[in-house]
């Protein structure tokens, strides 16, 4: 009996594993016309680039880090590069990636760099997260989450402008009823009495 439950959990685990790694994408937000164009598999190369690199991802060490080991020229190679940079604080340099890319794949990597920064945002630390939900709804306008944390981060460093019209955006595209619609509202609320 328990070899049955065994190797029913081993085979569970193994469907789940080939599902995530075939249909991997950016899980927020954008609906293009084709959902197929936002699927690309993930390369040996980029993904294991990422594992090792991620660690030296900060303003001290990702220069050093790019020129001694350069993430492999594949589009998820170049935007975990992009991401590394991202949480470096370097938001130019990761801009300046994913637009070297093809217009048709940016919205592909800011969905990487966003996977990337969103563990950051639901810690807690909206207002580091900030600067790089800014740059993944640049190429991702209607990136729901992204702009949820771009808000907040707004408004927590006083760009009432901003975070009104990012959790508005927000609002547009997302209608669930849950702490993160009450939260947005709760500070469209607070930013309406700032006036």
């Amino acid at each position: 009996m328990y070899r049955a439950l065994y190797l029913a959990g081993v085979g569970y685990l193994a469907i789940c594993g080939v599902l995530v790694l075939q249909y991997r994408q950016p899980k927020y937000g954008f609906i293009p016309a084709d959902p197929a164009a936002t699927r690309f598999g993930f390369s040996a190369a980029g993904y294991g680039w990422w594992v090792r690199m991620k660690v030296h991802c900060n303003a001290v060490e990702v220069e050093l880090t790019h020129r001694m080991s350069p993430p492999p020229h594949t589009l998820d190679g170049l935007s975990y590069s992009a991401a590394c940079y991202a949480l470096a604080g370097k938001i130019d340099s990761a801009r300046a990636i994913i637009d070297r890319l093809r217009e048709s794949d940016r919205h592909k990597a800011a969905g990487i760099v966003f996977d990337v920064a969103h563990p950051i945002a639901d810690a807690g630390d909206d207002r580091a997260a900030g600067p790089i939900m800014e740059l993944v709804i640049g190429y991702w306008p209607n990136h729901y989450m992204a702009l949820y944390h771009a808000g907040m981060a707004e408004y927590a460093l006083g760009e009432p402008e901003l975070a009104r019209k990012n959790l508005t955006d927000f609002l547009s595209y997302y209608h669930q009823d849950d702490g993160w619609t009450r939260n947005a509202q709760l500070t469209l609320a607070r930013l309406g009495a700032e006036k």
